[in-house]
């Protein structure tokens, strides 16, 4: 398999474009290409998924540890592997480089592209450059590539960059109205939100044809040579229902394919659309998203809210990240300032708050054992949210990498709920816990 990352010095240069672009382009030649994004986010993985048709993944050190990145990487079974890296290349936890893309370039032996948008500059670019290839030994960059960068601008920097860096410059992508994506509080409007969405990426992939050299850099692209492992499949012992519609879209494909691998079978409702939760759920998965943009709609599917709360409260197996921590609560207030009543199950209401809260990566320590805790151990986590509640929960200890911490969450033998993140691929058996809290409700449904 053939391994290449997109990346850039710095957020908003059109990586999440360019990968798009290259994902189609690859996928029109009749290549198998399996897309990757680099640290915790979830909306540029959609934009992968919409274009390919295939679930994205998600490779990030500090949750997963560089096991679990590995073992993400190995189950792939593709022709291709194209890994979008995030903000800058070397841009880490804390101020360091550490589980940054670079990082997982580094560890994983894979050539990197360095995405430029060449914007009123000409040997100074070359200069950045060269700052970006000297910073840290091994580099891993391996090419150039232009964008939103005219014809003229392109050919007149092409020479430039080539003599004083050393790289290959592959080609470019010219501006186009095509390329220019709407954003909001948490970063552009997710894919399905986007109507042309086919016909834009056509666009950004005929143009690729016609600019860039494909050929180029697929032959720069590392070949490990693997086929990918095959997917462990496990008897279904369980069924978890798993929220997934425009207010719950946030996912780790990970979470999900060891959730499975650990004998549940996963039921998708809708908490916006649909009237109850799934009959004969013996788990809930609530994943984050937007239910700030849709509280009304949530807050009139009456049947929906109460199944959930009398579920739930009734020692349902729940896990309920951010966005579904808010719809547990007891209110929520919405983008225009009104608040909508919410499932009632936990205290404290949701609210606005127009700025980023505790952002970033963090651990969760546990002092007593719960769902997916067990005393004394300690998980990587991440937050990504402008809203906040005025009940946070006090079951968990949280850390920065910097020292800062509070506590926070809701944690009992049949429940996280936390605006913290989770990812199941690290070195905690968090799926396996949550499928068996699920199994073991199972078997006393049974036996009454």
């Amino acid at each position: 398999m053939k391994r290449l990352m997109l990346t850039a010095m710095h957020s908003g240069a059109g990586k999440t474009v360019v990968t798009c672009a290259l994902l189609n382009a690859l996928k029109r030649r009749g290549s198998q290409v399996q897309a990757f994004k680099c640290g915790p986010d979830y909306i540029d993985p959609m934009f992968h998924t919409r274009v390919l048709g295939i679930p994205s993944r998600n490779l990030d050190l500090f949750l997963q540890g560089a096991e679990g990145v590995q073992a993400t990487l190995a189950r792939t079974k593709a022709d291709v592997a194209v890994l979008e890296g995030a903000m800058g290349f070397y841009d880490g936890v804390a101020g360091t480089e550490t589980a940054s893309a670079w990082d997982i370039a580094r560890r994983t032996k894979t050539p990197a592209v360095l995405v430029l948008r060449p914007k009123g500059t000409g040997i100074t670019l070359a200069a950045q450059v060269r700052g970006m290839l000297d910073f840290r030994p091994e580099s891993q960059i391996a090419a150039l590539l232009l964008t939103d960068c005219k014809s003229g601008l392109a050919s007149y920097l092409k020479p430039i960059l080539e003599r004083e860096t050393g790289l290959p410059v592959l080609g470019y992508l010219p501006p186009m109205k095509e390329a220019s994506l709407e954003s909001r509080h948490l970063g552009l409007l997710t894919a399905a939100e986007i109507d042309d969405f086919g016909a834009r990426f056509d666009a950004l992939a005929d143009q690729m044809e016609r600019t860039v050299d494909l050929d180029a850099l697929l032959e720069l692209a590392a070949e490990d040579g693997g086929h990918g492992q095959t997917e462990r499949i496990s008897p279904c012992r369980c069924r978890i229902a798993v929220a997934r519609d425009e207010a719950f879209c946030f996912f780790y494909e990970d979470n999900l394919e060891l959730l499975r691998s650990a004998g549940a079978e996963l039921i998708f409702f809708s908490p916006l659309h649909d009237a109850t939760l799934p009959q004969g759920a013996d788990g809930l998965y609530l994943a984050g998203g937007y239910p700030e943009l849709y509280a009304k709609q949530l807050s009139e599917n009456q049947t929906m809210l109460q199944s959930v709360s009398e579920t739930v409260g009734k020692g349902l197996p729940t896990v309920a990240e951010c966005g579904g921590f808010l719809y547990l609560q007891q209110q929520l207030e919405d983008e225009n300032g009104r608040t909508y009543p919410m499932c009632g199950v936990l205290p404290g209401n949701g609210l606005r708050t127009g700025r980023l809260q505790r952002f970033g990566y963090q651990y969760l320590s546990a002092e007593t054992d719960s769902l997916l805790l067990q005393r004394g151990e300690r998980l990587p986590a991440h937050e990504f949210h402008y809203w906040d509640s005025t009940e946070n929960g006090a079951d968990l200890l949280s850390q920065k990498p910097d020292g800062r911490q509070w506590r926070c969450g809701f944690a009992g033998e049949r429940l996280y709920a936390a605006f913290p993140h989770l990812h199941f691929g690290g070195e905690l058996p968090l799926a396996e816990r949550f499928a068996a809290a699920c199994i073991k409700y199972k078997e006393r449904k049974t036996e009454k």
